[in-house]
């Protein structure tokens, strides 16, 4: 006869402790699986929220090593850390490149650069219509007012030049005009240093009628100055023009280019006629397109004439519900000359603008 003894386990231990250790590995196993299923599950989440494929786990491996060696499944794209695997073959849609964020995390679009082009000059000549027409362009940013960096304030240094432009994407063109530039002298070497590859527009006006529409500007702001006649000459009689004052100093063009062409090619320069700007824009703008290597958008679709100002306007576009046409100040009427003062200052200009058109190897035909 077999007796129980307390406390101590009879026959029926083995049996309960392999029902114990079944239950025991029973529970682990589900616990490992609750787990996978909870972090694999997350990751799925967030990836259709964000539009992104499902993604796959690998094969398990089981128990403590597939715990040590499972990790969540990765969403596309690169962490802030670390660069993005090569992913599969597959066809990418064109996007946008972003660069740079700000510290809330919102990507900022493109990045600010050096200009690779310039409108150096000249005053009155037409450089404002320039950048108003070809900032249309959606491959060109430019800058708005005039920095005069490379005049005035170069001492800043070009870290100061960079904040002030306009963020762009690597496939577009930072420009920026500064009519003084040309008549600069520091200016061509200032550029150069910056970059040698740098592209230059220079619109061009008949030097009469520049120097006309500069002193009716200066005329607005200073109703005192001396007449346009005694300022022009240092003796009348004798036919002496003066070329200290800037008005007339500015319309010797070929004196002013040989700065220039002692740093850039003739080939990096492109000259845009002031007259044709007027009377056929998009003739004009198409060549500046050209010149920048960037496709032809910007057509006659693009403008009319403004009879009241006298020179052509942008229409208005998609994104503008008004036409655009340049301020108050431009297509002001100019001040009236005694008809000999213009005679005796085209004289003057004759063999300055007959060497400017041998050395760009165009007529302007401003005589």
């Amino acid at each position: 006869m077999a007796y129980r003894v307390l406390g101590r386990a009879g026959p029926p231990q083995p049996r309960r402790a392999r029902r114990l250790l079944f239950a025991f590995t029973l529970s682990l196993s589900c616990t490992y699986l609750c787990y996978s299923l909870l972090c694999c599950c997350d990751d799925l989440g967030q990836s259709r929220l964000l539009g992104a494929p499902r993604c796959l786990r690998g094969p398990s491996a089981g128990g403590q090593k597939l715990l040590q060696k499972s990790r969540p499944c990765d969403l596309p794209g690169p962490t802030p850390s670390e660069p993005s695997a090569p992913s599969a073959p597959a066809a990418a849609a064109p996007a946008l490149r972003l660069s740079g964020s700000n510290h809330s995390g919102s990507p900022k679009l493109g990045t600010k650069r050096l200009p690779q082009a310039l409108i150096v000059g000249v005053k009155k000549g037409g450089t404002r219509a320039v950048l108003e027409f070809i900032r249309v362009h959606p491959d060109v940013r430019a800058l708005g007012t005039e920095p005069h960096f490379f005049d005035r304030n170069y001492g800043r240094g070009l870290d100061w030049y960079r904040s002030l432009m306009p963020r762009t994407l690597e496939s577009q063109i930072t420009l920026e005009k500064t009519p003084s530039y040309f008549v600069t002298q520091e200016a061509p070497r200032r550029i150069f240093n910056m970059s040698r590859d740098t592209k230059l527009i220079v619109v061009v006006r008949n030097p009469v009628t520049r120097a006309i529409s500069d002193y009716t500007q200066t005329l607005s702001k200073k109703p005192d100055i001396p007449t346009f006649e005694g300022l022009s000459f240092r003796n009348r009689t004798l036919g002496l023009v003066d070329v200290s004052w800037n008005a007339i100093r500015i319309g010797m063009y070929a004196l002013h280019l040989e700065s220039w062409l002692r740093y850039f090619p003739l080939a990096q320069i492109h000259f845009v006629s002031g007259e044709r700007l007027i009377t056929d824009p998009a003739g004009e703008m198409g060549r500046v397109q050209d010149f920048l290597g960037i496709k032809r958008l910007i057509t006659d679709k693009h403008f009319y004439f403004n009879k009241t100002k006298g020179f052509p306007c942008l229409k208005k576009t998609e994104s503008s519900l008004l036409p655009r046409c340049l301020g108050k100040s431009k297509g002001r009427t100019h001040v009236q000359i005694d008809p000999e003062v213009i005679d005796q200052l085209r004289e003057f200009y004759r063999p300055y603008n007959i060497k400017f058109y041998e050395t760009v190897g165009q007529d302007f035909r401003w005589e």
